[in-house]
């Protein structure tokens, strides 16, 4: 890899990113290295992050510490601090944290959930979660959606998704409605490998794509791609780097002004495309804002490699100085708007308020 270019010229595309950070609860020389060079949109938390097996203000102190130390790096006051953080078998924090439980089990509750949610996420210094679901739960051999998803018809997926991304919004956290354009068909796990499904575009419209508007309609400022190919739609490109989808659909037909995300770049599905030179640029041609890529998956020194590519296609015209100006302002858009919250432990009346709403029925 060529490395002559200098930090401040790759900050000058590092925005487009979100680092997972490595296995560790402090900051390492590794993520400092490239929080310092590349300046991204934010960082992503994992479980690891978290001190496990000590007392409440323990592991919190070294919440504080680390995201301290991200800050540190950084020479803007805005950063997306963010998580995944469904409930059920999505949950990184350590007690007292609550586990809700997945977004199946929470019916009228959905609201009351998301509230609940964001004022424990907000504690923790946390301002965008990566939820909610707004897959349906389609097919039954599904190997990774399933109770994830609020339901089985799109009407209880609009109305569940829109109390929670409300609700917890209200707290200050961002939610990010995913994974569009629906992973709830799908009989693949896109950790592992690339799902294929084979519906057209007029069936998706009547049933896949309307918890997504809804989600537009109620105000979501960020939506995550998937890693999907739908051949009827394009039969080259997973959704995640297609223009007729992210351009296409999720930006002309459904009129999403916001930041659009690619899931982890390092998942199975298409981590060997991105390997490929030209895949980032083709992210951001795509539609895509923000590149997600995480030590939960992979070598995130690959970041460096996105970062030239980007750089380089940027000088020479192969990346559109329109497409990326414009990919520039919605993401300085989604900073302005996130909130910076104090890491500050809260009462133990408010996780025995929010174990009672968990075992609500």
């Amino acid at each position: 890899m060529d490395n002559s270019d200098a930090p401040s010229d790759l900050a000058a595309v590092g925005k487009h990113f979100l680092i997972g950070l490595q296995k560790s609860i402090i900051l390492t020389d590794h993520d400092k290295r490239l929080l310092t060079a590349l300046q991204p949109a934010g960082i992503i938390l994992f479980k690891n992050n978290f001190k496990h097996g000590v007392p409440y203000e323990d592991w919190l102190a070294s919440l504080r510490e680390l995201i301290e130390s991200c800050r540190a790096c950084l020479d803007r006051d805005s950063l997306l601090i963010s998580i995944d953080h469904e409930g059920g078998a999505v949950f990184r924090p350590p007690p007292p944290i609550t586990n809700f439980g997945p977004a199946a089990k929470w019916g009228q509750r959905s609201g009351e959930v998301g509230a609940a949610m964001g004022v424990e996420l907000r504690s923790l210094g946390i301002n965008l979660n990566y939820a909610p679901v707004v897959d349906i739960h389609t097919n039954p051999a599904n190997p990774v959606i399933g109770t994830r998803a609020f339901g089985t018809t799109p009407e209880i997926v609009i109305e569940s998704a829109r109390n929670f991304l409300l609700a917890q919004e209200l707290e200050g956290v961002i939610g990010c409605p995913k994974h569009f354009p629906g992973h709830g068909d799908t009989s693949v796990d896109s950790h592992y490998g690339l799902p294929v499904v084979h519906r057209g575009l007029d069936e998706l419209r009547q049933r896949e794509l309307l918890p997504f508007a809804a989600m537009i309609q109620a105000g979501a400022k960020i939506v995550m791609s998937a890693h999907i190919l739908y051949p009827a739609i394009d039969p080259l490109l997973p959704a995640t780097l297609s223009k007729p989808w992210l351009d296409g659909v999720l930006r002309d037909e459904l009129g999403f002004e916001g930041v659009i995300t690619t899931d982890d770049v390092g998942m199975g599905a298409v981590s060997a495309l991105f390997d490929r030179p030209g895949a980032a640029v083709g992210a951001l041609e795509a539609g895509c804002d923000l590149i997600m890529i995480s030590a939960h998956w992979t070598e995130t020194n690959r970041v460096l490699g996105f970062a030239q590519d980007l750089l380089a296609s940027l000088r020479n015209g192969k990346l559109s100085p329109e497409v990326f100006e414009a990919s520039q302002n919605r993401i300085d858009r989604l900073l302005e708007s996130a909130r910076v919250h104090p890491v500050e432990a809260l009462p133990e009346s408010v996780f025995a308020a929010h174990r009672s709403l968990c075992a609500a029925d």
